[in-house]
């Protein structure tokens, strides 16, 4: 276990960075009396918290008898990354109004393929144990039933009506890629399929392979009215009250999927319309969506979070990159949402994606699917180093028809390869809410004799596993 030490010193935002890493290390907190390894935060003998820097300082982090340090510099390096008050303070934007990824710090420092501050909360781990001696030491289980890590599938839903408009745009960029072979195998797919409904089959197809796999996922759907400026901007393009929209939500919904809010355009920053097209999903869904990721990923990250806030979304998953794949935030896991300008939680957690298929072929000019699968999983492997969680897109308009040869096969082999290598599998709402209750747990007191009494459970909480260093489960900790 681990106590704080009571710093006065410290600031707002290193006590947001303080709780992000010991949450993330899964090291149950002791908030009460006990003999356990106390935790003090230092000034270090250097200021630089680049993390080269800081990884060749063992992340800032030092154990002694009883005792762990962190450096004031990791700190730091926490709330600019996980917080991102990098990307809160600039003012740099692409064309859809979005932070580019070459302006973030992940992406300066060369290091978007590693979940760096996961990876200082594993050490944090580590050291917590080099330092306990004959103290206690009690870690949560990291996902449930005893998983070691969890993934989320999820799909933006931003095809539905006027197919063939889409694969006359897909076919236009197959071509200035070069891509004649492939055109050439999507347009006889389309005219083959002329007369079917060529997204609803797509879209039976992608929950057949969820169901035959026994996983649930999460959708996100737009919920406006489109007109036709957002359809050639490619922001609204269906009704969502319309037959096959209702007919695709009533699938998801009926096969236990989640339903989110794919926020639009100009949600990003006329706040007001969250809630009303929050409204308008529970009205055409039957579902009060606690998840929203924004349309091309269109965010203003230091107040667009705050309108998804005010509308009631418990959730965001809009942090991860269009043109590349890796940890936006430098996590594989559930954080809360950290507001730079008031220096403050803003109240709703956020779960970056870190896996997408169009970063691929859209930005990277990869067509081929096998190849897109294999960098997923390779990112997959890497959460599952850290305990941690991968998200990934798959958008359910990736078929023959639609632009797209063999990409089902590949989704196929996704969710296989997933489910085989153990992953905790669910919607990203119920992951959420199991990670918020996870963060929550405290002990409130620590005997000499080695009994632990938790804090009081908030009402439908999860009951979760604790162990010891060595791997043992602890069955004598009492609760409330």
């Amino acid at each position: 276990m681990l106590a704080v030490h009571p710093d006065a010193s410290l600031t707002a935002a290193e006590r947001f960075a303080l709780d992000v890493l010991i949450d993330l290390s899964a090291v149950l907190r002791l908030d009460g009396t006990g003999d356990v390894v106390q935790l003090r935060v230092v000034d270090g003998a250097s200021s630089d918290d680049t993390a080269a820097a800081l990884r060749a300082r063992g992340w800032g982090i030092a154990a002694a008898d009883g005792v762990v340090t962190v450096e004031r510099a990791l700190l730091r390096f926490v709330v600019d990354v996980a917080g991102a008050e990098d990307e809160q303070r600039s003012r740099a934007e692409d064309r859809y109004q979005r932070v580019p990824a070459t302006a973030t710090r992940v992406v300066r420092e060369a290091i978007e393929r590693e979940p760096v501050v996961s990876r200082a909360a594993v050490a944090l781990m580590h050291a917590v144990r080099a330092a306990a001696g004959q103290r206690l030491v009690l870690q949560i289980d990291p996902w449930p039933n005893g998983r070691r890590w969890a993934a989320a599938l999820t799909h933006d839903l931003d095809v539905v009506d006027w197919w063939p408009a889409f694969t006359l745009l897909r076919l236009a960029e197959l071509a200035r890629n070069g891509e004649l072979a492939r055109a050439a195998h999507v347009t006889l797919a389309a005219a083959t399929s002329a007369a079917s409904p060529v997204v609803w089959v797509a879209i039976r197809e992608l929950l057949d392979v969820e169901a035959r796999h026994r996983v649930r996922s999460s959708w996100f759907v737009l919920s406006g009215r489109p007109t036709l400026a957002t359809a050639r901007a490619g922001d609204l393009t269906y009704r969502p009250e319309g037959r096959r929209a209702r007919r695709i939500m009533r699938a998801v919904r009926d096969a236990g999927h989640e339903i989110g809010l794919h926020g639009s355009f100009r949600t990003s920053e006329e706040h007001a319309l969250f809630a009303e097209q929050r409204e308008m999903l529970r009205n055409l869904a039957d579902v009060d969506a606690v998840g929203v990721r924004q349309h091309y990923l269109r965010m203003r990250p230091a107040t667009t979070p705050r309108g998804m806030r005010d509308a009631g979304f418990g959730y965001d998953s809009t942090y991860g990159f269009a043109d590349r794949n890796g940890f936006r935030l430098g996590v594989a896991d559930v954080v809360p949402l950290w507001d730079a300008e008031r220096q403050e939680p803003i109240g709703m957690d956020e779960a970056p994606f870190t896996w997408m298929d169009r970063a691929l072929s859209k930005y990277q000019h990869v067509e081929t699917p096998s190849t897109w699968i294999h960098d997923a999983l390779a990112l997959a492997d890497v959460c599952q180093d850290v305990a941690g969680l991968w998200v990934g897109i798959w958008h359910p308009n990736l078929a023959p028809a639609l632009g797209f040869p063999d990409a089902p096969a590949a989704y196929a082999r996704l969710v296989r390869e997933l489910v085989e290598r153990g992953a905790y599998v669910a919607p990203l709402g119920e992951l959420v809410a199991w990670r918020r209750a996870r963060r929550a747990l405290r002990a409130v007191e620590c005997t000499e004799d080695g009994r632990v009494r938790l804090a009081p459970a908030a009402a439908n909480a999860p009951s979760f596993v604790l162990r010891h260093g060595d791997g043992r489960r602890d069955d004598t900790v009492v609760r409330g």
